[in-house]
């Protein structure tokens, strides 16, 4: 049995069926019938990210069901052939997510730069490896699609999250924006973007 991806049903999955052992951790491409938990993960995983960073009624007012219908039409109707959609699962539970496309930066290259749209974890399960094994298969995927470049934006505030993806090699490229959340100048996020080459050797 095959996903909508083309791709062997996933272990979690067939497991339910006495077909296979469950994996004990296991990174996949997801499924539309995931994408309620894709959007709890992203929800939940914002809160944290951005406490202290975005007003708190923003933050409340985050709706997982409204996420969750984007992820669904997206991972219905992905577009581009290398929209990708990954889930690190633990067992049978989705614990996050990360999302790849081509690069829409102004100065990248929608041909050799893949951008991280999102890569996510639930709060309750970081610091069990997740997020790395998102970030390898990102990279692995990334080069499987052609890529010679994965890029992504991180809040310049956000010493863990930046150095999450600086111990796994990435650095700084030298571009930076600055997000206006509402248009009128009272809520300004300042990122920079890092970058890594998934054609080298990790």
């Amino acid at each position: 049995m095959s996903s909508e991806f083309g791709v062997p049903e996933p272990e979690s999955l067939a497991a339910m069926h006495g077909e296979s052992p469950i994996a004990e951790t296991s990174v996949r491409l997801a499924l539309p019938a995931e994408a309620n938990a894709i959007g709890e993960v992203q929800v939940a995983a914002w809160r944290r990210a951005y406490e202290g960073v975005l007003p708190a009624d923003v933050l409340l007012d985050l709706n997982p069901a409204q996420f969750a219908a984007q992820w669904r039409a997206a991972l219905l109707s992905p577009g581009e052939a290398r929209n990708r959609v990954l889930v690190a699962l633990a067992g049978r539970d989705l614990v996050g997510f990360a999302a790849i496309t081509p690069s829409d930066d102004p100065d990248g290259d929608p041909r050799q730069d893949a951008l991280i749209a999102e890569l996510a974890v639930k709060p309750e399960a970081t610091r069990a490896g997740h997020g790395s094994r998102l970030l390898n298969a990102v990279v692995d995927t990334a080069r499987a699609d052609g890529f010679s470049r994965v890029t992504v934006w991180v809040t310049s505030t956000d010493d863990v999250l930046r150095a999450f993806y600086t111990d796994a090699g990435w650095a700084p490229d030298g571009a930076h924006r600055e997000l206006d959340l509402y248009g009128d100048g009272s809520v300004r996020i300042k990122q920079v973007r890092l970058h890594a080459a998934p054609g080298a050797d990790d």
